[in-house]
């Protein structure tokens, strides 16, 4: 007994996961042959450096609904999701990455709220299984942070594993900005919207390509993206540091007189310089980061170009 006959669409990126495939492969198949008879798969190979395409390739041979995107080149994986959704045609959309660190045996659930009039359906990642406790600290102070922040209400602890209605995925597709930022679009377009939380499993396979410094990358892209307030916050300091340092005039103003040394004349110097240093140097970071923002977006670039597409369909029709 199937969930529903509508088409599903499950897309899957995969960068460094050819260790993962064939397991993520008849996971996925073991599940959509309980929900629905309607699904395709596709998989968005971002370019992977390992083995990936050549396993990909041997199982989409046999299965023919298993769609292979091969990416010139790393385009990322938010660019990569796009080319998915552009692609896919599907009724509705399940996006996860192919590390299979969001378990696949979750999909009925998401489904079941789908079919309960949920447009969209986010995992929400209660707890990390396979990182420090530092650093799941961390990630849960930046979703407070960004919701916070943000001028769109960002559910918290949210992931790109998803399910996505189709007008949902047609509204995020009319949105042309260059710089994509998938969980914040997804949030942006509004819709009935409700999550599941769930526990994220450690990789399946392999190390994690992810660094300190690239998800201090994306978190920032992520909050200049979907907020203007830092601009406001920037503002705020100033009027604090001014306040602070004129209090601090008057101190080191009566102490010269009470207290007469010429040592005072360069701690004052010093405390001066540094605090309206330090608030130029934070408004020029602040006011660069949205200039590049801008240069992003002006170029106009395609997010991707495709270099293969395996068992594609769309090619056959036309």
């Amino acid at each position: 007994m199937f969930l529903t006959n509508k088409k599903i669409s499950i897309i899957v990126v995969c960068y460094n996961d050819g260790g993962s495939v064939r397991e993520m492969y008849s996971r996925v198949c073991l599940v959509m042959k309980k929900i629905t008879p309607n699904y395709e798969i596709i998989y968005i190979n971002d370019a992977s450096p390992d083995n990936a395409r050549q396993v990909l390739r041997e199982i989409s041979q046999r299965d023919k609904k298993l769609i292979v995107i091969t990416l010139t080149r790393n385009f990322g994986g938010q660019n990569a999701y796009e080319a998915g959704l552009r692609y896919c045609t599907g009724d509705c959309a399940i996006t996860l990455d192919g590390d299979i660190q969001d378990p696949p045996e979750l999909f009925p659930s998401l489904v079941k709220k789908w079919l309960e009039g949920y447009d969209v359906v986010y995992g929400i990642r209660q707890k990390r299984l396979g990182v420090s406790t530092i650093t799941g600290l961390c990630y849960k102070l930046f979703y407070r942070i960004f919701r916070r922040l943000s001028q769109v209400a960002m559910p918290v602890d949210a992931s790109d594993f998803a399910l996505v209605d189709r007008k949902v995925i047609d509204a995020i597709g009319k949105m042309p900005e260059a710089d994509r930022f998938y969980r914040g679009m997804r949030a942006w377009v509004g819709f009935a919207q409700t999550g599941i939380p769930y526990v994220r499993l450690p990789r399946f396979h392999g190390l994690a390509s992810g660094t300190f410094l690239s998800n201090l990358f994306w978190a920032r892209k992520a909050i200049t993206s979907f907020s203007s307030k830092l601009v406001d916050y920037v503002f705020y300091i100033a009027v604090i540091l001014t306040l602070i340092s004129f209090l601090f005039s008057i101190i080191y103003l009566l102490r010269v007189l009470l207290y007469p040394d010429p040592s005072n004349q360069f701690w004052g110097l010093f405390v001066l310089i540094f605090f309206f240093g330090s608030l130029e140097l934070l408004a020029i970071a602040v006011i660069g980061e949205y200039l590049i923002r801008i240069f992003d977006e002006v170029k106009r670039r395609p997010n991707y170009f495709i270099k293969e597409i395996i068992n594609d369909y769309k090619k056959k029709k036309a």
